[in-house]
């Protein structure tokens, strides 16, 4: 329905145009319009992967309308590609609500929901069941301490379903019990970090409200990391700049949190391919040389911290229609994964 020439986003990124005249769009990919749901694609792109340095995929996973959504390169994809042993893999729940941001014809409508993510205790429990069962056993999932990585995008959006602070307490409660009856450690709960927000403790209009550092605290979450730097800082500027507010913000989150937070590079921002009309907010001078600094940041974070695990974020692999991704492209080639490499391998 987003997608009318049949092949999802790959529509918007070929379809894509300049905005202005630095813009640099459009871009092709130089691996073409693969299908990332057949595993001979994903064969290839997990040894891509692996040899550069990338050892962890991190799916967004989505559940609307009472089921599964968007899960064909991670079931068909992934999962059936026989070297998926290369490159492990965990679950960011992308508990967002669907807008008409994926479909261009009609993205000018930001404020039309049609699916809503927030889901009740019952659904959440399916959820959580099915995804111990379908991925978490998984002999290529990626554990901490033995216990299977599972990332929450939305907070606010899940302790709206629940029904406030408590209830989405006792909910991960359930979780992590529910994964030591199915012969697993336990859960490691991760938090997407946006800036320091404020968040509604009752689930009720004008409840008492809390930080989120807060919140961090009596939900009991493992870990954290970030999603994308557009959450936080003004990205409608040079990537160097940007980088100045990165480090404040590593550096804020230690000073505010006992929980491990692990450091987290984007490429850049501009969703422009998604849009008719330009779009303000986008990161100038992201050049492989200057995303290499970034990661020499985080490693650096890392190895300030450590007694925790040496995991680092980068967003993304494959998120051409934010214009923030690793592979390999008609503008800079394999550069950003020469990055990688270059920080990591060599």
């Amino acid at each position: 329905m987003f997608w009318p020439e049949g092949y999802g986003e790959w529509q918007s990124v070929k379809n894509a145009v300049k905005k202005y005249p630095e813009h640099n769009w459009p871009r092709k990919p130089l691996w073409g319009y693969v299908n990332e749901a057949d595993p001979y694609v994903m064969e290839m792109q997990i040894d891509a992967a692996a040899d550069h340095g990338v050892n962890v995929f991190i799916y967004d996973w989505y559940w609307y309308d009472k089921r599964p959504f968007l899960e064909q390169c991670l079931n068909n994809g992934y999962l059936k590609a026989r070297n998926n042993d290369r490159v492990k893999f965990y679950l960011m729940w992308a508990n967002h609500d669907v807008n008409h941001t994926w479909d261009i014809r009609l993205s000018h409508m930001q404020d039309t929901v049609i699916w809503e993510a927030a889901v009740d205790r019952p659904e959440f429990e399916r959820i959580a069941n099915r995804l111990i069962m379908e991925y978490f056993k998984h002999l290529s999932y990626y554990t901490i301490d033995g216990k299977p990585v599972f990332m929450i995008y939305d907070l606010a959006n899940l302790m709206k379903g629940l029904g406030g602070a408590e209830a989405t307490k006792e909910a991960f409660q359930w979780f992590r019990d529910r994964a030591v009856e199915e012969g697993l450690p336990g859960l490691h709960l991760q938090l997407t970090m946006w800036s320091e927000r404020s968040f509604n403790l009752s689930g009720v209009d004008g409840g008492k409200a809390a930080t989120t550092s807060e919140v961090v605290k009596l939900l009991g979450f493992d870990s954290m990391s970030h999603y994308q730097y557009v959450h936080f800082a003004d990205i409608d500027r040079d990537y160097g700049d940007i980088m100045e507010d990165v480090i404040r913000e590593w550096e804020r989150i230690d000073r505010t949190y006992d929980i491990p937070y692990f450091p987290h590079v984007s490429i850049g921002w501009d969703n422009n391919p998604r849009f008719q009309e330009f779009r303000p907010g986008v990161v100038k001078n992201n050049t492989p040389a200057n995303v290499k600094q970034a990661l020499e940041l985080a490693k650096a974070y890392a190895d300030r911290h450590p007694g925790q695990p040496p995991l680092i974020t980068v967003n993304s692999w494959n998120e051409w229609t934010e214009t923030s991704y690793l592979q390999p492209d008609d503008l800079y080639g394999y550069g950003y994964l020469e990055a990688v490499k270059a920080t990591f391998r060599e």
